[in-house]
């Protein structure tokens, strides 16, 4: 049972004691969560998170939080009637004298999963404060709820091309049927290409890698020199305020919502000639490669679904990690930060192509990446920094000849 547990694979049942029915169920959403049930103080007072939220799941009710590693399956009508109270802060005795009060150990699951938090009831103002730290003060709840659930590491829901509507829905056609009405032939262009357009047609993604004939530590410093270098430092007054603190900019190789450049690179290396095996940073400032002390089970967990999902028959030689600093773009921008963060990453996952295909290097950009996995791995915890995308690097295999 333990050995089941550990992997996220028992559910857990919260029943009345006056006649055994379920109040609710909880099903783990990460390998490592555990419910607790921490003793009550009656004088405290809480709220629900703003990260929580209810929904229909097939039949079920089920109450979620991107911050939770587990959801719960709701069983009985009058928590939602509960929740409904919750909406503002409520001191646990009152809680406890309500009718229907469903009993201590759900308020202290609540409580321990984050989503109910403990609020100062002298300052009901500062609820946006209360939830954790100055990281989730800048998350918007939409965009915490699509980082958690669009990636792996903190949900237990299948992702990643998995064809989930073959038989309902046709599938969409590669080309879009022309619009009705005049059509205006364009011209033809040179057929001779600029160097730029010839990179564009030689660019593709490669799944294959040479690890008889390896990257090296001069090609890999070529490569993060012309993609997200530090080229020029400065800062500047807040807009459209006087008494607003400077802010520091960037100017890269690549185009950034705001000149924030909040996506760093981080390297896990398997076969590269001249470098050591492991977890680097890269400093984009420094040019540099920092090494960190990770365990190695962890770097080869993320090649391994690295190379999954690739498809590819192995893992690359450099997994590149594109990580978010959230609160460059969130300390700004409202309702699109996560938005903006995802453009940025298009950006530089095109940069990192074509710099790889001018140096006659491999790459291939990879949709998916473990949140959990890297944070375990950084020390960091998910909301402050982590990843929004991953970019296979290596020396591909060359074609065997044609006939």
């Amino acid at each position: 049972m333990r050995q089941l547990a550990r992997r996220g694979l028992l559910e857990y049942r919260l029943a009345r004691a006056a006649d055994a029915s379920d109040l609710v169920v909880v099903e783990p959403q990460t390998p490592d969560y555990w419910p607790r049930t921490p003793k009550l103080d009656d004088a405290a007072t809480v709220v629900l998170s703003r990260f929580a939220y209810l929904r229909r799941r097939g039949t079920e009710m089920v109450l979620e939080s991107p911050r939770v590693g587990a959801l719960l399956r709701i069983c009985d009508e009058r928590i939602a009637a509960l929740l409904t109270i919750l909406a503002t802060p409520q001191k646990i005795s009152r809680i406890r004298r309500l009718d229907g009060y469903p009993g201590p150990a759900l308020l202290s699951l609540l409580l321990d999963c984050q989503i109910l938090i403990k609020v100062d009831a002298a300052k009901p103002d500062t609820l946006r404060q209360a939830e954790g730290d100055d990281g989730l003060v800048l998350w918007d709840f939409h965009d915490l709820l699509f980082h958690a659930r669009s990636t792996e590491g903190r949900q237990a829901s299948p992702l990643g091309g998995l064809y989930p509507h073959t038989g309902l829905i046709a599938p969409l056609p590669a080309i879009r049927p022309a619009w009705p009405g005049k059509t205006i032939k364009l011209p033809e262009s040179d057929p001779i290409a600029s160097p730029l357009d010839q990179l564009l047609h030689e660019r593709h993604s490669t799944r294959e890698f040479d690890d008889q004939k390896p990257i090296t530590l001069a090609e890999l410093s070529m490569f993060l020199n012309s993609v997200a270098r530090v080229r020029a430092k400065w800062s500047s007054p807040l807009e459209f305020a006087d008494d607003g603190p400077d802010i520091e900019y960037t100017s890269r190789p690549y185009p950034a919502a705001g000149s924030a450049y909040e996506l760093e690179l981080y390297l896990a290396v398997a076969n590269c000639a001249g470098l050591t095996p492991g977890f680097y940073h890269y400093d984009a400032d420094a040019h540099a490669l920092a090494a960190i002390d990770v365990r190695p089970q962890h770097v080869e967990a993320m090649m391994q679904s690295a190379g999954f999902a690739m498809d590819a028959p192995s893992p690359p030689q450099i997994l590149i990690t594109i990580a978010a600093r959230f609160g460059r773009i969130s300390w700004k921008y409202r309702a699109i930060a996560y938005a903006l963060i995802l453009k940025d990453v298009g950006v530089l996952t095109q940069t990192l192509y074509l710099v790889a295909t001018d140096l006659g290097l491999g790459g291939c950009a990879i949709g998916t990446a473990n949140i959990d996995l890297f944070a375990k791995m950084t020390g960091l915890d998910f909301h402050v920094e982590g990843p929004v995308g991953q970019f296979a690097l290596g020396r591909g295999m060359e074609s065997p000849p044609a006939g």
